[in-house]
């Protein structure tokens, strides 16, 4: 309802929020605050940054739109502090602009529309852990978007989307955007090892379509050998299972990282063992009639030039890499289009 002649009252955020996987008491969080002891320490620290929650809204004669939020400095060990502090609109066609902020106990964002109904969206600023407390239409009214399907993506700093200047450049987001659905990211820098207790969560949030991405840090930061991420990936798998047993998943194997192709770790095994130890655990159970399973190997989806620090993608490897996701679930016959 209009008031003033230009504004709708405060609106309840949630109805508007996508890639909303858990919340903690009212917070957007990215682990079950009911399962975080079985969680490592840095598992549950990444999980409490909102990555990929987002407010999706139709206008209905509205030219503006208003957001209520609180926000918070980011630490100054937090690899994300140094990407752009903003919220950005989009449309069906690309970013249409973008309103920078700063942090702050509690303030109002004002995002001047384009004109039409949308949908649009809104990529808060991530690093600020912004809390959205409300949102109204200026000169009429917002309602949320229409629901999409909804894809659950575990991951690592990869999926995360580090080293991408916008939280709307990470991977997972453009091909949620190329498909047309809620992407929920779970992507958890420096983890994503294989952690079971993650796949019990994910076995019991709901899911149209899963996507899983880990193992790069099974060269590092906890050395596997390739027999253990092989049993590893085939526990996950299981249980991920006993949640969804015929939801469509596609496993992704790590990309290239080139200083740990032929490197071997503390275990002897280099990223390229490591990777065939998770593409045959994956084929091991496609042949065994797990029809819903596809593979897709990473290893030459990207080149040096798509790779920031040798690791990272950058913008262009993040584009890469989703648009290639995207390709793979509908060849999979999983994404509309």
């Amino acid at each position: 309802m209009i008031t003033e002649g230009t504004a709708t009252h405060w609106l309840d955020p949630g109805p508007f929020l996508r890639g909303v996987a858990w919340l903690d008491k009212g917070r957007p969080v990215r682990a079950d605050p009911a399962d975080g002891m079985r969680l490592p320490w840095d598992t549950g620290e990444r999980a409490t940054l909102p990555i990929g929650v987002r407010l999706e809204f139709t206008a209905h004669g509205a030219h503006a739109v208003e957001i209520r939020y609180r926000a918070t400095v980011p630490g100054p060990t937090d690899a994300l502090r140094d990407l752009a502090h903003g919220f950005a609109l989009w449309d069906r066609h690309g970013v249409v602009r973008e309103v920078w902020t700063e942090p702050a106990a509690e303030a109002v964002v004002r995002i001047e529309l384009p004109g039409g109904p949308g949908p649009f969206t809104v990529h808060p600023p991530e690093a600020q852990s912004p809390l959205i407390l409300g949102l109204r239409g200026i000169g009429g009214a917002v309602a949320p978007a229409p629901p999409a399907p909804r894809w659950v993506v575990h991951g690592d700093s990869i999926t995360e989307g580090w080293w991408s200047t916008r939280p709307a450049h990470g991977w997972p987001a453009v091909a949620g955007r190329a498909l047309g659905w809620d992407t929920v990211n779970l992507g958890y820098a420096g983890a994503a090892r294989g952690e079971l207790a993650t796949a019990e969560q994910i076995a019991s949030l709901p899911a149209d379509v899963l996507t899983l991405a880990f193992g790069t840090n099974c060269w590092s930061r906890v050395p596997f050998s390739a027999p253990l991420l092989y049993e590893t990936t085939r526990a996950f798998l299981d249980l991920v299972r006993q949640g969804h047993p015929r939801t469509p998943l596609l496993l992704l194997s790590p990309v290239l990282r080139p200083d740990a192709e032929r490197t071997p770790n503390r275990l002897g095994a280099t990223l390229g063992a490591l990777r065939d130890a998770m593409e045959r655990a994956a084929r091991d159970r496609i042949a065994a009639g797990d029809g819903r399973l596809v593979l897709l190997p990473g290893r030459d989806l990207l080149g040096p030039q798509h790779l920031e620090d040798g690791l990272h993608p950058n913008d262009g490897g993040h584009q890469v890499l989703g648009l290639a996701v995207v390709t793979a679930l509908r060849r999979a016959g999983f994404g509309a289009g």
